[in-house]
């Protein structure tokens, strides 16, 4: 019972700034200065994207966020593969390498990457931002794919060799379909990393502006509330996402299927 408890107060503190932000996107107040509630309205769902600097920084993270979670998710999963099937020189020291990324802070590594970019002299913009948030999400895919890779067992790939599969084959038809829950759930930590990021866009990003630094330099002068009803949105979709995934189960009885495949 204390337990269980714990759990609920524990959540509902961390949805306590969720339900906040929820609740003032409601608010019947002026663009500025939504602090306080003054009455219940939708006009702010109604006039979503009537500030074109809120819905260009928006556009920008949405943009960000699935380019870079494309490319993570891709780089990690190969690289989970690798670090959790294959013996390899020198694999204990890029396993060292993939949970630096993962531990270390968004302000050294935010610090680090600037001076790199300054050193190289390579302009800051959108593309460093790719590459910045890319940096900082494979890890998680990796590590995530790595732990899928290493509960399986390595008698189906074995079965699907003796049966003439080649390489691209077992991974299409056997790796692929069972690492997938890893995949998915690497790829949902990439894009949640990446679309809320302040500290690393904020050294990488130059002049471009995403959702996240758009509110917090909004902050100065008070947040509008379509940025609540943004942020709301987005909240809504991440955990309609989350709970798609929680309820998606294995299909029934597919190595019948991946059989009479591999056996084409």
């Amino acid at each position: 019972m204390i337990g269980r408890a714990y759990t609920w107060l524990l959540l509902g503190w961390l949805l306590l700034p969720v339900a906040v932000m929820a609740l003032f996107a409601f608010n019947d107040t002026e663009n500025r200065g939504n602090t306080r509630w003054q009455g219940f309205t939708l006009r702010w769902y109604q006039h979503l994207f009537d500030r074109p600097d809120l819905t260009r920084a928006f556009a920008t993270s949405v943009v960000l966020a699935l380019v870079s979670t494309a490319v993570a998710t891709v780089l990690g999963t190969l690289a989970g593969l690798a670090l959790g099937r294959y013996r390899f020189r020198g694999r204990g020291a890029v396993n060292v390498v993939v949970l630096m990324s993962v531990a270390c802070p968004e302000l050294v590594l935010g610090a680090a990457l600037l001076s790199m970019f300054v050193t190289l002299n390579v302009p800051r913009g959108f593309p460093t931002l790719v590459a910045a948030h890319v940096l900082f999400s494979l890890g998680f895919v990796a590590v995530t794919v790595r732990a899928r890779v290493a509960g399986l067992d390595p008698a189906v790939d074995e079965a699907a060799r003796d049966l003439g599969a080649g390489p691209w084959a077992r991974f299409r038809l056997v790796t692929l379909p069972m690492i997938a829950p890893g995949v998915a759930a690497g790829a949902l930590l990439a894009f949640a990393m990446s679309i809320d990021d302040v500290v690393v866009t904020g050294f990488t990003g130059g002049s471009t502006v995403t959702f996240p630094v758009w509110v917090y330099g909004a902050t100065k002068t008070g947040v509008p509330p379509q940025a609540n009803a943004l942020g709301t949105l987005l909240f809504a979709a991440g955990a309609l996402a989350a709970l798609a995934a929680s309820r998606r189960r294995p299909r029934q009885s597919s190595e019948p299927k991946i059989t009479e495949e591999i056996s084409r």
